[in-house]
């Protein structure tokens, strides 16, 4: 009878222990992302010693900052602000920690190294449970490396970290969409300027990061308006029209390139995508490429009709004034180049080498 007794509860304590297992697999599966944005595989030790200088270089100042601390806030506010005003110079140095984790996250895929993979984990958990979203796309475009760096790590993190970064993208994301939805067609105001490329970017990266499929088309959708009602057929923007500025217009371009980049890595080819006006993304990049190249100059914000642009050129702000700089464009064509090689000569003369967080995340141009 005892040895029955014994069975029994050995018995009952193996399925316990399995539904522990099960609900746990549950819950890391539930909040895992899809790994869709950079391409990168762990290097070998051989790669490592003989990496690129770029990811060297990434490395050794992730390296410096192994044992840094989050600086995470509930609110961030630097839109339409100057220097020293407000929470400007607070919520700059916050964001810091943005850049950060996702660097890290990259050093970490690259080398295996734990202490890049816990720092990721410290301060994602950090700001996923005590940033707060305004749904301010300006406050808000540096959570694109956020998301990332999410993205790459989700499935080493611990699921307390991986359930609340999931949780918060997913907030966000949704709220976004729910934001734009709400608002009356056809779109008008900064619902179709730089500000909707900014929400429709980390809706893209988002939902694309979560693997939602209601979210991910939604986002195509939002994407595909967004085109026709901020760029023309010729492949000029609104906002050239508005602050005639070619800073605004590599401000609308580079966050729908990034979009267009969280979606090649699903097999969705949304460069050529053509809106109903027949603009696309692809006429955008080709409208600029003149003045990227040099054979076409442009004096900044001479006619903008918008008063911040006069307030900054007034406080000396750089590029507010004087002729545009095009290696302000170098950061969009090298990302334009991993969806299509055509840009790549573009990219290499604007910069002979990608930013770094790049030459680790995609490491090859689109051939």
């Amino acid at each position: 009878m005892a040895l029955k007794v014994r069975e029994v509860k050995g018995t009952i304590r193996a399925c316990a222990a399995r539904a522990m297992l099960g609900a746990l697999l549950a819950a890391a599966s539930s909040a895992q992302a899809a790994m869709n944005f950079c391409a990168a595989p762990a290097m070998q030790t051989s790669e490592r010693t003989n990496a690129d200088p770029g990811v060297k270089a990434l490395v050794k100042m992730v390296q410096s900052h192994v044992n840094d601390q989050p600086k995470a806030r509930a609110k961030l506010h630097t839109e339409g602000t100057l220097p020293h005003e407000g929470i400007y110079d607070e919520s700059v140095e916050a964001e810091k920690d943005l850049g950060l984790m996702r660097d890290a996250a990259l050093a970490w895929r690259a080398t295996g190294d734990e202490r890049y993979l816990r720092l990721v984990d410290r301060f994602l958990l950090a700001w996923t449970t005590t940033y707060q979203p305004s749904f301010n796309p300006i406050d808000e475009t540096n959570f694109e490396s956020l998301i990332l760096a999410y993205d790459l790590t989700a499935s080493a993190l611990p699921v307390k970290t991986r359930n609340a970064s999931n949780a918060f993208i997913t907030k966000m994301v949704n709220g976004y969409v729910a934001d734009m939805d709400k608002q009356p067609r056809p779109l008008m105001g900064n619902y179709r300027n730089n500000w909707q490329s900014h929400r429709v970017k980390l809706v893209a990266m988002g939902a694309f990061t979560i693997d939602d499929r209601k979210l991910i088309n939604a986002a195509q959708r939002l994407f595909v308006e967004h085109i026709g009602d901020n760029i023309a057929p010729d492949g000029s923007t609104v906002d050239f029209a508005e602050r005639d500025a070619l800073r605004y217009v590599t401000y609308d371009l580079q966050p729908l390139v990034t979009a267009a980049l969280a979606a090649r890595r699903h097999n969705r080819n949304w460069l050529p995508e053509r809106a109903q006006s027949g603009a696309t993304l692809a006429e955008a990049l080709n409208w600029l490429t003149p003045y990227a190249l040099g054979t076409k100059t442009h004096d900044e914000f001479v006619k903008s009709s918008v008063q911040f642009d006069a307030k900054r050129r007034e406080a000396g702000l750089p590029g507010f004034s004087g002729q545009w700089d095009p290696k302000n464009a170098a950061e969009l064509f090298h990302l334009a180049a991993r969806l299509d090689g055509r840009y790549a000569p573009v990219a290499l003369r604007l910069a002979p080498t990608p930013p770094a967080w790049l030459a680790v995340c995609l490491p090859l141009p689109a051939r």
